[in-house]
């Protein structure tokens, strides 16, 4: 059955790759990106005639006007691919006065999900990109500007998408389905060469198990859960119910958003 897909961050590496796939198997893919001509050259490359929609997803007004553009076209979205990041950026204070790992990895993923899931039907599925690194969510860094490593923020910021994640879920108990995934470590994409200098693994890895996770049965009563593809299973969430909780009413504070 033909599905739609929106994919952010899918004008290059897994998010590109996972287009292609998608869209050769017959699906409706809706392809995100924040640059108009890598947005075109993209839509080349999946073939097809995909839609496009441009945003600067660490601007939270375009990440509103994106989630407004896919309602006002789509009455029914299959899957969400929340799959943008960034590891390292030239300008880390964003105008809102945080750091761009939370608002591009963990607090524009919450307000897309938020604002889509009435167009995901229960049998849908919202898929989190996460990562290996995962560390504990400095709240106050979450809400202000402090400097740090880049990959200080972007564990953090990895951890923090996880554990929402996990608590979105608990609220839909009918679906649709919230998972997180790590698509596996030093994969062949962008960020990998600008943050480490190597050339990384096959991008395939990462997108056969978006496409899983979007798609396959086996993620289909794994609602809630974190799935680490470098072990090849589902791992734990290290996160405590307090610390959940907190980061919860941290991102209800930034965003207005609940559920």
């Amino acid at each position: 059955m033909t599905k739609t897909i929106l994919i952010t961050g899918a004008t290059d590496g897994i998010g590109l790759l996972t287009a292609q796939k998608l869209a050769s198997e017959g699906h409706k893919v809706l392809i995100h990106g924040r640059s108009a001509d890598k947005l075109t050259a993209a839509a080349d490359a999946v073939g097809g005639r995909p839609q496009t929609y441009r945003a600067d997803l660490s601007r939270m007004e375009e990440v509103e006007t994106l989630a407004q553009a896919v309602i006002a076209d789509h009455g029914t979205l299959d899957v969400v691919i929340n799959n943008a990041g960034v590891l390292k950026s030239p300008i880390v204070e964003t105008e809102a006065g945080r750091d761009i790992r939370f608002d591009v990895n963990t607090i524009a993923p919450y307000i897309l999900a938020l604002r889509l899931l009435p167009r995901v039907p229960n049998d849908g599925r919202i898929v989190n990109l996460s990562s290996a690194a995962q560390s504990p969510v400095d709240l106050n860094a979450l809400r202000t500007f402090r400097p740090m490593g880049d990959m200080d923020a972007y564990a953090q910021s990895k951890l923090a998408i996880t554990i929402w994640t996990a608590e979105l879920a608990k609220a839909l108990p009918e679906g649709p389905v919230v998972v997180s995934v790590n698509p596996g470590s030093l994969l062949a994409s962008k960020m990998v060469k600008d943050g480490f200098g190597i050339a990384g693994n096959d991008l395939n890895i990462g997108a056969d198990i978006l496409i899983r996770a979007a798609l396959g049965d086996d993620f289909a009563t794994a609602s809630g859960r974190y799935f680490d593809n470098d072990s090849g299973d589902f791992g734990p969430i290290q996160a405590t119910a307090a610390e959940a909780a907190s980061l919860m009413q941290a991102l209800y504070d930034i965003t207005g958003l609940s559920f």
